[in-house]
């Protein structure tokens, strides 16, 4: 009996065959992984997901990876080129060509982000950021080289070069840098029927905004109004009739953190931006604001630990760079700790037991004294420590470094003498270790409001002065105590 089905003439057609089966299915198999959640159970990029985009990069099928990406938020691209090898990274956005959506970079570390855009020719990101909002092509622009940023800004529309050089001349971290720089403002004569009309017909307006900012003839802000209230007004009404007058408004200058907690105490959606001459320039929305707050926790973290400005994605000198300098000062301190030991050799000598005990009190100091600097530290970023409550908060530190002194001192006290049979050795680290604790907490808060007061981050230089504080001051106070004590001195 004949079989019905064409055989293949050769081998050459049967491996095209399978070629084409295997893309087949590919193909058939991208429904299922959109379907399904791109993330797991713990919100990292599904491996079979990933495993199936790398497969379609080196198959180099442009229309399955189209597939695979069309749909995805900016972010869920970022993560899934995170996730990806620094080789296909670059495969991805070559592929993708002009499909690609560029904001995914702002959401990337910015040593994938820089070596993303740097293989791209300058002309080809000028387009691409030529279509962004302007605070997401703002946060690409200013981590690029001079000369290449000069070249990118030369290729765009002068009206667009314009808005975005104005940004970047703001200070980095400042509002100004942040904000975005298209917006809706309409004049206070300006009936609701007018300025809905206008919201219809201009084509050049932001795609999305949930604020209209009235402006007086020479840009000033004079108020501004929700879409909602516009929605619930007659057309005859004029727009200063129900526009707001508590507008809030940020100076771009004004350091991000600072225009965060404004945005937490007023429960602004978004914000107006102004100049010195308070002219509008642009506004701020909370979509930039949530990772302005992640951003600064981030930094705050980072800076207590002395890693600078370190990112996942860094290589191993940049890594070595943000950290060595704090581990060379904590290394001076450190040798300042061990001075203060030497004074006492002869005492431990004669008592081997204080040297087993010192590292006790020392690494109680310096947890109690962590503990009150991160409360502390935390307190200053966000403004809930200032002159008024400084005072409070400095007794209750004092008064909870005590209280946990006392305990731990009774603690330690008992272990120490049932230890070593020697009660009078359980009296001394029992009052070193108040000494120590008590000392801890004040330093813990003192030192950090010092130094801002002088105008230095205390997340960054707080920790290590904290550490070599408790450090120098236990060991002074048990070793001091011992030799005198014991009559070793």
């Amino acid at each position: 009996m004949a079989d019905d089905k064409k055989q293949p003439d050769s081998a050459s057609e049967l491996d095209q065959n399978n070629v084409d089966a295997i893309v087949n299915d590919a193909q058939n198999d991208v429904s299922d992984q959109k379907d399904a959640d791109i993330y797991d159970d713990e919100g990292r990029i599904r491996s079979d997901f990933r495993k199936s985009v790398a497969d379609t990069l080196d198959a180099n099928d442009v229309d399955t990876l189209n597939q695979y990406v069309e749909g995805l938020h900016e972010s869920e691209l970022g993560d899934l080129i995170e996730s990806l090898k620094p080789e296909r990274r670059q495969k991805l956005v070559e592929l993708l060509g002009d499909s690609f959506d560029f904001a995914a970079l702002t959401e990337v570390d910015e040593a994938i982000r820089l070596e993303i855009v740097e293989a791209i020719p300058n002309q080809d990101v000028a387009r691409a950021i030529g279509e962004m909002d302007s605070d997401d092509a703002v946060f690409i622009l200013e981590d690029l080289d001079e000369e290449d940023r000069q070249e990118i800004l030369d290729y765009l529309p002068f009206i667009e070069r314009v808005r975005l050089k104005r940004s970047l001349d703001y200070p980095e971290d400042s509002a100004g840098r942040r904000m975005q720089s298209e917006f809706v403002a309409v004049p206070p004569f300006w009936t609701i029927g007018q300025v809905i009309d206008y919201m219809r017909l201009d084509k050049d307006l932001p795609e999305r905004f949930s604020q209209i900012f009235v402006i007086d003839a020479t840009y000033k802000l004079v108020g501004d109004i929700e879409l909602d209230r516009i929605l619930r007004t007659r057309r005859h009404v004029r727009a200063e009739d129900i526009m707001n007058d508590t507008i809030h408004p940020i100076p771009a200058q004004m350091d991000q953190e600072e225009a965060a907690i404004l945005f937490e105490q007023y429960d602004l959606l978004s914000a107006a931006v102004v100049d010195h001459n308070d002219r509008l320039v642009g506004v701020l929305t909370i979509d930039d604001v949530v990772d302005v707050i992640h951003e600064e926790a981030e930094e705050d973290i980072k800076a207590l630990a002395g890693v600078g400005d370190e990112e996942l994605s860094d290589n191993v000198f940049a890594a070595f760079k943000s950290r060595f300098t704090w581990l060379f000062i904590n290394l001076v301190t450190s040798i300042l700790a061990s001075v203060i030991i030497g004074l006492f050799d002869a005492t431990i000598q004669q008592m081997v037991a204080l040297a087993i005990l010192m590292p006790i009190v020392a690494s109680m100091g310096g947890n109690a004294g962590t503990q009150t600097m991160t409360v502390t530290v935390r307190a200053l970023a966000v403004k809930d420590l200032d002159i008024y409550n400084a005072g409070r908060i400095i007794f209750r530190e004092a008064a909870v470094g005590g209280l946990n002194g006392v305990i731990f001192a009774l603690l330690i006290g008992v272990v120490s003498a049932l230890w070593f049979s020697n009660i009078d050795l359980g009296v001394v680290i029992g009052v070193a270790m108040i000494i120590n604790m008590f000392s801890a907490a004040l330093a813990g808060i003192l030192l950090p409001l010092i130094l801002d007061k002088m105008g230095f981050d205390p997340a960054i230089s707080s920790t290590v002065f904290v550490t070599t504080v408790t450090d120098v001051i236990g060991f002074f106070a048990f070793l001091g105590l011992a030799g005198y004590w014991f009559g070793v001195m």
